[in-house]
């Protein structure tokens, strides 16, 4: 991460569940990394069954990489995995309607 002195900007960082939505605003570093900024904002710790697991991540929406740097305002989201395969659950809707 950079220095000390670097300039702070405020970045959000959100987890969704089908029940509740979890937000939590960090500043951190010009430059720090998504990664970095989900572990500052302390969701991890609020939402232990995150740590330690492989994290599917996006911006506004847009996939993107533990390593991408955040830009002021980001918000950075956490993907929970897919329940069921999106082809699959078509499928099965058309099963169910014939």
């Amino acid at each position: 991460m950079a220095d000390a002195g670097a300039a702070l900007i405020q970045v959000e960082v959100v987890y969704a569940l089908p029940r509740a939505a979890h937000r939590f605003r960090v500043r951190v570093p010009h430059g720090a990394t998504v990664e970095a900024a989900i572990r500052a904002s302390g969701i991890l710790n609020a939402l232990p069954e995150l740590d330690g697991q492989p994290l599917d991540v996006g911006i506004f929406g847009r996939c993107c990489s533990l390593r991408d740097a955040v830009n002021v305002g980001d918000r950075i989201e956490i993907y929970r995995p897919l329940a069921l395969d999106p082809k699959e659950a078509r499928r099965r809707r058309a099963a169910s309607s014939e």
